[in-house]
C-alpha cells in the first residue's frame, strides 16, 4: 500500500511557526534498587523556528541491583533539566519515548501523558516516569549496561503535535546504570506436550527448556493438584529436556517438575457410551495482508510559508490494517519507504526536505492471540525503515488484526522553490 504527501510552499513575508523546547515527562516510580545519576551531552533539534541546542542533561536511572537474563524488569528514568531554553510560555501535554541500548539490544521506554507548564527562558525539568526493559537472553553471569540512544519528546498543543529529538554525544551515551545478571539460567518453563489431548492410556513426551543437565520428572495435574500420573527424562547441556507420562486418569496441564508456570493444557477425553459419528474439520491458512487494498488517501499538511529558515509541520499518517490470518507461529515486520519530494510538472525538487514518523501499533480485534510493537521514531527514506512488528511465537499461536500508523514530521529547508511536492510512503509487510 502506498501514502501520499503534497506539501504547499508559499513565497512572501515569513510566519510565525509555534515550537515547544523539548523535554521528558511522566509520572513518578519507586523501585526497591540502585540509583545512578549521570551527566549526557546531546545535541536536541527543536522544531523550527526554535533553535536548536546542545548541552548536559542530567539522567538518573533506578535499576534492580540483580535480575535473570531474560527477567522483564522496572526502571525508573528522571531526566533531569532539558538543554533547550523554551521560547515562549504555553501549556502542553507531553510523551516521551527515551531508547534504550540494554546490552546488545534496543528498547523504548515510554512516558505518560502529562500536562506540562512551559515558562519561556526556564528550561524543562520533567517529572521521572516508570517502564520496563527486558534483560536479554545469553547474558548470565555477564553485567548488561544500559545506555542512552535516543530520547523523542512529543508536545501535543490543541491536538498539533511538536517533536524534539535528542541525540547523545557519542551515541550510544557512557552506561547511565547497569544489572548484574545472575549466573543462574534461566527460570526452567514446559514448553510443549506430544501429545497435548488423549484418553486414558496415552503415552506424552513433554519438552521443556533451562533446566540443569541431568534427570527431570514431570507430573499430570487436575485444577492444580497431582493427579498421582508421573514420569521421568533427561536435561541436555542446553538445559531442554524429554519426560514421558503416561496419562491413566483425567487431567488439564502436565508439567516437568521445576518448571514455573504458566504449565502447558492437557485434554482428557473420556470415552461416552452409545453410537459414535466422528466429526472432521480442515482449518486453512488465511493470508498476512496489509491494507487497504487500493492504498490510502492523501496526508494533509498545512502550507508553509518561505521566511529564510527551517521549518517543521506535522501530520498523522493514516492508519494502515494489518491481518494475520495464517494460523502459525510466524512473525511479520511492516517496513516503510518513501520517493523524493518533487514537482513533476515544473521539475522543482526538495532534496533537502526530511520525513520523519512516530509509529504507533495497536490491536484492533480484542481476540488476536498477539500483540505488535510499534518501530522506533527517525526518518523514512529510501531504504526500509521498521515501524512495526510482531514477534515469531515459538510454539504458541501468532496472528490478529492491527493499526499501523503514526505522526508524521515534514523538516523544510530555509530556502525551496515555492510549488507543490509530492512524496509517496510506501509500507510493505513481510
Amino acid at each position: 500500500m502506498s501514502t501520499t504527501f503534497r506539501r504547499r510552499v508559499l513565497a512572501g513575508a515569513g510566519a510565525l511557526s509555534l515550537v515547544l523546547a523539548g523535554g521528558v515527562v511522566g509520572t513518578a516510580g519507586t523501585a526497591q534498587a540502585a540509583t545512578k545519576t549521570t551527566p549526557v551531552f546531546e545535541n536536541c533539534d527543536a522544531p523550527a523556528p526554535q533553535p536548536d541546542g546542545s548541552g548536559n542533561q542530567n539522567y538518573t536511572i533506578t535499576l534492580p541491583d540483580t535480575a535473570k537474563a531474560g527477567d522483564v524488569v522496572p526502571i525508573t528514568i528522571d531526566p533531569g533539566a532539558s538543554p533547550l531554553i523554551p521560547g515562549f510560555s504555553v501549556t502542553t501535554v507531553n510523551t516521551t519515548k527515551i531508547t534504550l541500548k540494554v546490552g546488545s539490544t534496543t528498547q523504548v521506554v515510554t512516558s505518560p501523558p502529562e500536562t506540562v507548564s512551559v515558562v519561556a527562558g526556564t528550561p524543562l525539568d520533567p517529572k521521572a516516569f516508570s517502564g520496563t526493559i527486558k534483560i536479554p537472553d545469553g547474558t548470565e553471569g555477564t553485567t548488561v549496561e544500559v545506555r542512552l540512544d535516543q530520547a523523542v519528546t512529543d508536545a501535543d498543543l490543541s491536538g498539533s503535535v511538536f517533536t524534539t529529538t535528542c541525540i547523545p554525544a557519542p551515541r550510544p551515551s557512557a552506561p547511565i546504570g547497569s544489572v548484574a545478571v545472575e549466573a543462574l539460567p534461566k527460570d526452567p518453563v514446559t514448553t510443549k506436550l506430544t501429545p497435548n489431548s488423549g484418553k486414558a492410556g496415552t503415552a506424552v513426551t513433554v519438552s521443556g527448556a533451562n533446566f540443569p543437565a541431568g534427570a527431570v520428572t514431570c507430573s499430570a495435574l487436575l485444577a492444580g493438584a497431582a493427579t498421582g500420573d508421573t514420569g521421568t527424562g533427561t536435561a541436555d547441556a542446553s538445559g531442554a529436556a524429554t519426560c514421558n507420562l503416561t496419562v491413566t486418569k483425567k487431567a488439564d496441564a502436565i508439567k516437568i517438575d521445576g518448571s514455573v508456570t504458566p504449565y502447558k493444557s492437557f485434554v482428557y477425553l473420556e470415552d461416552q457410551t452409545g453410537v459414535k459419528n466422528p466429526v472432521d474439520i480442515e482449518v486453512l491458512p488465511g493470508p498476512l495482508a496489509l491494507g487497504p487494498k487500493d492504498g490510502q488517501p492523501a496526508v494533509a499538511f498545512p502550507s508553509v510559508t518561505i521566511n529564510g529558515k527551517a521549518q517543521s509541520v506535522v501530520g498523522v499518517f493514516n492508519a494502515a490494517t494489518v491481518q494475520d490470518f495464517r494460523g502459525g507461529t510466524l512473525g511479520w515486520d511492516v517496513t516503510a519507504t518513501r520517493t523524493p519530494f518533487l514537482n513533476q510538472t515544473t521539475g522543482h525538487a526538495m532534496a533537502k526536505a526530511q520525513l520523519g514518523i512516530q509509529p504507533s501499533c495497536t490491536v484492533t480485534n480484542p481476540d488476536s492471540p498477539s500483540t505488535c510493537t510499534a518501530g522506533a521514531p527517525g526518518a523514512i527514506t529510501d531504504t526500509p525503515m521498521k515501524v512495526a512488528s510482531q514477534a515469531a511465537g515459538g510454539d504458541e499461536l501468532t496472528g490478529g488484526e492491527f493499526a499501523v500508523g503514526g505522526a508524521g514530521m515534514i523538516q523544510l529547508p530555509p530556502f525551496m522553490f515555492a510549488d507543490t511536492y509530492q512524496t509517496v510512503v510506501t509500507f510493505s509487510i513481510a
